[in-house]
């Protein structure tokens, strides 16, 4: 049996495999020569005609067609009783006899519902199980160039991860199995190519609550979903592991003597942070839940940095804080909404034309509408997720530099934003006060204190993160070094190698 471990991560996703000595990241997008990461955004698109709405629309477009034939038939009856010669009765009586045909025609009525219903449907009201059950897919690179290029042609999943907690109803639930199916399965053929061998089993990473308001119901839910998944991909053994935990197994390694941990890992996502003993004579032991101290962990991720950012640098240069000519100041709704990439009802709304017509109502009544109409451009081109994106960028380049220009050319032309390592520090400070809440939290619950400590994550990278946490809470802890992008699923590899020789256990 051969496994491998699948950090399906908020912004990007990885596969690793490991053979007991040694690690091999798999290849998974060929258009980023810089690594084994993907996005894990999905883009689905119709290189040609929608696909034909679904059954429920189309038999109440019949119904709606056939009370109007109802009307036109009592019409012409009325014309019937008032005609004054028999030559006029036998017009309306042959009217009559052809409504009737067109009204009992039903196969010539869902046609006709079809093509009506063709001709006025957007993409936006196709409901997302259909998307995916009719759609082409496009992952990483690929996906989100092709969804630049040509946004009204498809739907761009930013982070399915980031939906699986919340409530869905049925259909949704499908979409999202749908959806991660696809993305498992390409990640198990990029596994199986490169290996050159079956691959038949996955220990997945899952955050310690999946980003929600269900609690332990949303974490069942999203648990579900993914194995779901899995299974539909073609996985017939399929494990979870807590991040953190994941990422102590891969430090483990290095250690020379039982130590105890902290490890704060800080995704695109979520936070998650536990204390672990960790010991090189147990390494290779399967189940390590007595050496589990405290685990900890919330919704957030790197994202909520990246849309703080756009909120705090460059919403203002949108209109963000403009007042209309009575002095009220414009809806601050209206760019939270154009930043939320991972809420696809607040996202549709936005995309929607009368939200448009009150972003172009609104630049009426203010006395600097070239700001608004930068924001228009945005909704009206459904850029949303190319701005979130710049921010990312941003925030990745004040991580070495003290300020930027950041180009948003897309937006307008010469449009430029300039943003400072000050502006990043004042957008972080709220995420970081939770971040730190956090991490005090899983120190508290925790029956020892730990020796080390180890932050990994996208965001461990950030040297403001990290002063955030020595500053007050990690003070006397030396920091292990890793890798900040690798080290979760090189921990989920390792676990998978367990997985697959059942007689270690």
């Amino acid at each position: 049996m051969t496994a491998i471990g699948i950090d399906y991560g908020t912004s990007n996703s990885e596969v690793v495999y490991f053979d007991g000595s040694s690690h091999q990241h798999i290849k998974l997008d060929p258009l980023d020569n810089k690594g084994s990461k993907i996005r894990s955004s999905v883009f689905i698109y119709f290189e040609d005609e929608l696909p034909p709405p679904p059954d429920a629309m189309v038999e109440a477009k019949v119904a709606q067609l056939q009370r109007i034939i109802n009307e036109q038939i009592d019409k012409a009856k009325d014309g019937y009783y008032s005609a004054k010669d028999p030559k006029e009765q036998d017009i309306y009586s042959a009217r009559i006899n052809a409504l009737r045909g067109d009204l009992h025609d039903k196969p010539a009525l869902q046609r006709k519902a079809i093509q009506q219903l063709m001709h006025a449907m957007s993409l936006d009201e196709i409901p997302l199980r259909r998307l995916v059950e009719h759609g082409k897919f496009a992952f990483g690179e690929q996906g989100f160039r092709r969804f630049l290029k040509m946004p009204d042609k498809g739907r761009l999943i930013y982070s399915p991860k980031n939906f699986l907690g919340a409530s869905l109803d049925d259909d949704q639930k499908r979409a999202f199995v749908g959806i991660i199916a696809r993305q498992f399965a390409y990640f198990k053929q990029c596994a199986e190519e490169q290996l050159g061998k079956t691959v038949n089993q996955a220990v997945i990473g899952r955050p310690v609550k999946f980003h929600g308001t269900r609690g332990e119901e949303g974490n069942a839910q999203a648990i579900q979903i993914m194995t779901d998944a899995a299974h539909e991909a073609g996985f017939t053994g399929v494990n979870f592991l807590d991040e953190p935990i994941a990422a102590a197994y891969k430090i483990e390694q290095t250690l020379p003597k039982e130590t105890t941990t902290l490890i704060v890992d800080i995704g695109g996502g979520t936070t998650d942070i536990c204390c672990i003993k960790l010991s090189p004579e147990r390494a290779t032991q399967f189940d390590r839940k007595d050496d589990v101290l405290s685990v900890t962990g919330r919704r957030l991720g790197g994202m909520d940095c990246d849309k703080s950012l756009v909120l705090k640098t460059i919403a203002p240069e949108m209109g963000m804080g403009l007042k209309t000519i009575t002095g009220l100041p414009i809806p601050p709704s209206y760019f939270t909404d154009m930043c939320a990439i991972d809420n696809i009802p607040a996202l549709t709304r936005f995309f929607s034309d009368d939200y448009g017509l009150a972003i172009s109502q609104t630049m009426s009544i203010v006395k600097a509408p070239e700001q608004l109409e930068r924001l228009l451009t945005v909704q009206e081109n459904k850029l949303s997720a190319r701005v979130v994106n710049s921010a990312r960028l941003a925030k990745e380049l004040l991580s070495s530099k003290q300020s930027i220009t950041l180009p948003l050319h897309y937006i307008e032309d010469n449009f430029n934003v300039k943003i400072s390592q000050d502006s990043l520090k004042k957008a972080l400070k709220p995420w970081l006060d939770k971040v730190k809440t956090l991490v005090t939290e899983c120190l508290l619950n925790s029956a020892e204190k730990p020796e080390v400590v180890m932050i990994t994550g996208g965001m461990s990278l950030s040297p403001i993160v990290v002063e955030a946490l020595y500053e007050s809470l990690l003070t006397e802890l030396p920091r292990l070094e890793n890798d900040a992008f690798n080290s979760v699923c090189e921990g989920l590899a390792i676990q998978a190698a367990k997985h697959a020789l059942p007689h270690q256990r």
